[in-house]
């Protein structure tokens, strides 16, 4: 009972990351409508250049540990929005006025320009940060177990599921979220009324590399490294979850996120690891097919 107690517990920091991601592409995908492997780039961007730069703190500047975390944390939020920013700008907006379909092709160059980039910018190294936080915080003791969490999962956590619920109450309850909503449901007759729909498409954008940007360094943080195969894995997990979930619904696209999360923490606590990611991703495309539905996106 301890045991699977405790497997709970480390569910949470998953599917919180889930959830958050899951939440992040939906809001691009509102307005795209088109699949973008870019978005799990740019969790694996914003990761490896934090790993860059507290390298460089910490070996070149001779910063204390503190100082070298906070320059690679400024780095690695930078480096992944100004991806975000010129892709929504300069390469997916454009494309989409012309043919949305584009996108896609665009999603998959992109990742292999940053992909290298980052590669190349760190040497074709792996780079990890110090334990941080690993004390454990007992919540419980079962038959002398000691049930609990770290200070980074709490944190980490608590970091996710409040980014959630903020975007949830701006998509609900605020004029930016009525905007993204008319959008994502016709953006010509939102043109019609006025609504600048090219600047509420950046900026759903904007907002998803954000979020994509925030969630690589918790989770940077929470591991201790970041590499694009970790990104892309994210990635695609979060396009099939987001699929079943429903693109248009955020919300509903976090939680069918962290329920995947809790069943990949489960399979990796009472399952053979080797096949957890297979059979994960099967049952996502079994989910999705059986949750398919007529619908011609234009």
């Amino acid at each position: 009972m301890a045991y699977l107690l405790q497997q709970i517990l480390n569910a949470v920091p998953v599917a919180s990351l889930y959830a958050c991601l899951a939440f992040g592409y939906a809001l691009a995908f509102g307005v795209t409508r088109r699949p973008d492997i870019t978005f799990g780039a740019l969790v694996a961007l914003a990761g490896q250049m934090c790993l860059l730069f507290v390298d460089y703190g910490w070996s070149r500047l001779y910063l204390i540990l503190p100082a070298s975390l906070l320059l690679g944390f400024i780095g690695g939020c930078a480096y992944a929005l100004l991806a975000g920013w010129t892709s929504a700008r300069y390469i997916m907006l454009p494309l989409h006025r012309r043919s949305a379909n584009s996108v896609i092709v665009a999603s998959l160059g992109l990742v292999i320009l940053l992909s290298e980039g980052a590669r190349l910018a760190l040497d074709t190294r792996s780079l990890w940060l110090p334990p941080l936080g690993q004390k454990q915080i007992v919540l419980a003791e079962i038959d002398g177990f000691t049930v609990g969490l770290t200070p980074v999962q709490l944190v980490h956590s608590t970091l996710m599921v409040g980014l959630i619920l903020m975007g949830h109450l701006l998509l609900t309850r605020s004029r930016a979220g009525r905007l993204w909503q008319s959008v994502c449901q016709d953006p010509f007759a939102a043109r019609l009324l006025g609504v600048d729909a090219d600047r509420v498409f950046a900026l759903a954008l904007m907002a998803s590399a954000t979020l994509a940007a925030i969630a690589g360094l918790s989770a940077t943080a929470l591991y201790g490294t970041m590499d694009f195969g970790a990104g892309l894995m994210f990635g695609l997990k979060v396009v099939l979850i987001a699929a079943a979930g429903g693109y248009f619904r955020p919300l509903h696209s976090a939680i069918g996120a962290a329920g995947i999360g809790l069943a990949e923490t489960l399979w990796s606590a009472y399952g053979p690891m080797i096949w957890r990611d297979a059979v994960i991703i099967a049952s996502l495309v079994f989910l999705l097919v059986l949750s398919r539905r007529e619908r011609v996106i234009p």
